[in-house]
């Protein structure tokens, strides 16, 4: 068997460390910590992208990019996510209070299964949540603004349309009464539709957590 020449032969991987801070590398002999930062070197490819590399440009990602962390309840993210909760709880209590031809109270539950498109103000909840909570930056918030505000209307809509046209029966006398859930679900739809415009905040409002211009000079 024919030996192929040194000359074509690929080179031998060479074992990378790196400094997880400033991203300095070096052989794996050379070092067990970055000169400059102080910290412990790691093998390269441990280390997760670096800023550079997640924008297609090579610059770091701008602050209204930044993931943010899943519990953050700031720029509207937690009381729009809270105000869909308390619709959902709305959404369970009493919405009508029936004394003619029977004594009952209906939720609003119980009314979508006699009148199907109430059911509306109950989905615009349940998907309004999860909604608000996976926008974890700035430009995800903002970006679901509109999506927001239509969810918040639904259940508000559904609500002035039974206040406007209430139910009846053909030839049955029905005396009834609006309770406290339908106009919880009223209230609660101006306030969601409220936040849902300012779902995100402002994008001259930022307050950057990470680095500091603080001893530097600025030329």
């Amino acid at each position: 068997m024919t030996e192929v020449p040194d000359a074509l032969r690929y080179a031998a991987g060479v074992p990378l460390l790196a400094c997880p801070f400033c991203r300095e590398m070096f052989e794996k002999r050379e070092r067990e910590a970055c000169p400059v930062c102080g910290v412990a070197l790691v093998a390269f490819e441990k280390l997760p992208p670096s800023e550079e590399a997640l924008n297609e440009d090579g610059a770091p990602r701008e602050p209204e990019y930044e993931p943010l962390p899943a519990t953050y309840l700031g720029r509207g993210r937690g009381p729009l996510a809270l105000v869909a909760v308390a619709g959902l709880v709305a959404f369970a209590l009493p919405w009508v209070h029936l004394t003619m031809p029977d004594v009952v109270d209906y939720s609003g539950v119980e009314l979508s299964t006699r009148l199907g498109w109430v059911w509306g103000a109950g989905v615009a909840w349940f998907v309004l949540a999860p909604t608000v909570l996976s926008r974890r930056s700035i430009v995800q918030m903002r970006g679901a603004r509109v999506a927001a505000c239509f969810l918040g209307a639904v259940p508000g809509v559904t609500a002035g349309i039974l206040l406007a046209r209430p139910p009846h029966a053909h030839g049955i006398p029905v005396r009834f009464a609006f309770q406290t859930g339908l106009y919880a679900t009223l209230g609660l739809s101006v306030a969601a539709f409220i936040l849902g415009l300012v779902f995100g905040g402002r994008l001259d409002d930022i307050r950057v957590e990470r680095g500091t211009s603080r001893g530097q000079v600025v030329h």
